[in-house]
């Protein structure tokens, strides 16, 4: 049981992580351009307009993948309850695989975005 509630927390943390980030982002973006905090690509960081039009949108995006994966993380979880440690571990792997995914998908929505918002950014 021990092992199952320490798994739950794990598969959790991304989605935390995505409302979190995503809240603080979407509301608080970072003010300057700069190479340690918020959404950072080289298209974002081309101008000021592109880097905050770019962490508002990354920030709402996140905080949308995060809904949606708090409960499906969560039912899947209650669902590995049953499979033993082995099961469980695997189970989450492929779990936090997916959300992995998730995040890093978030990647190309919001470059599109950019993109169509402000251009290709080619002289």
């Amino acid at each position: 049981m021990g092992f199952w509630i320490f798994m739950l927390a794990c598969n959790l943390v991304v989605p935390a992580l995505l409302l979190g980030f995503g809240q603080l982002l979407a509301a608080h973006p970072p003010a300057k351009i700069n190479g340690l905090y918020g959404y950072r690509t080289r298209r974002s960081m081309q101008g000021e307009a592109q880097w905050r039009f770019a962490q508002q949108y990354c920030g709402r995006l996140w905080r949308r993948i995060g809904l949606c994966l708090l409960p499906v993380s969560l039912l899947a979880s209650v669902c590995m309850r049953g499979l033993g440690d082995g099961g469980t571990a695997a189970a989450s792997l492929v779990l936090e695989g997916v959300q992995v995914a998730c995040l890093l998908g978030s990647i190309y929505p919001v470059e599109r975005a950019l993109r169509r918002r402000f251009g290709d950014g080619k002289p």
